[in-house]
């Protein structure tokens, strides 16, 4: 059954856009890998435990889990860390099997599908949405990392801040993510977004 506004109109849109997201995220971050070179790979990056190397591992380790997920609709949390010689060149292989694994997915079946995280049942929306968020984060992350301005798309921004105050609570803070911040009034969407995440833009 389609949900309905209380007026009897039709639905507000969902926020789980899933795979566009996904494809628009993996767009944004694939500009950002393009500023790695192998003498920034010790930079420090916004997320203070990890350095850029140690960034792009983890980057490769939650790709690997998307790519587990679209295939055998089942993410395991104790993934062992993946290492590479070359991790960009890795994280853009696998970026692109991610797209073209949860595309062909999507195309396959109209139907609801859920994934097995850790044993608890998700639908793929939510879960690609979810990677649209992580991989976006971690792509201005990269960014910043190699001494680059570049803000995350406005529209980008826009469509991943519903998703964001649903996956991104207080037992969250500050483990996996800072404290919320307070952004200005005159904010952008990809400041507001970052803000909520416990990033000071730049």
């Amino acid at each position: 059954m389609s949900r309905r506004a209380p007026s009897g109109g039709p639905a507000p849109p969902s926020p789980w856009r899933g795979v566009d997201l996904l494809e628009r995220a993996i767009g944004y971050t694939r500009g950002s890998l393009m500023l790695v070179r192998p003498e920034l790979m010790s930079a420090p990056t916004p997320c203070s435990a990890w350095d850029l190397r140690a960034l792009l591992a983890h980057m490769n380790d939650s790709l690997v889990s998307l790519h587990e997920a679209g295939s055998v609709r089942r993410v395991r949390l104790d993934v062992l860390s993946t290492q590479s010689a070359d991790p960009v060149h890795a994280l853009r292989t696998r970026a692109c099997q991610l797209l073209a694994e949860w595309s062909a997915a999507e195309e396959s079946t109209s139907e609801r599908v859920d994934v097995l995280v850790d044993g608890r049942p998700l639908t793929s929306p939510v879960l690609t949405s979810a990677g649209a968020l992580e991989i976006t984060v971690h792509g201005w992350d990269v960014a910043v990392a190699c001494g680059a301005h570049r803000p995350i798309p406005e529209t980008l921004a826009e469509d991943l801040l519903p998703p964001a105050t649903v996956l991104v609570t207080d037992p969250d803070r500050p483990s996996r993510f800072g404290p919320a911040l307070d952004p200005p009034v005159d904010a952008t969407k990809s400041e507001r977004l970052l803000a909520y995440l416990g990033r000071t833009p730049r």
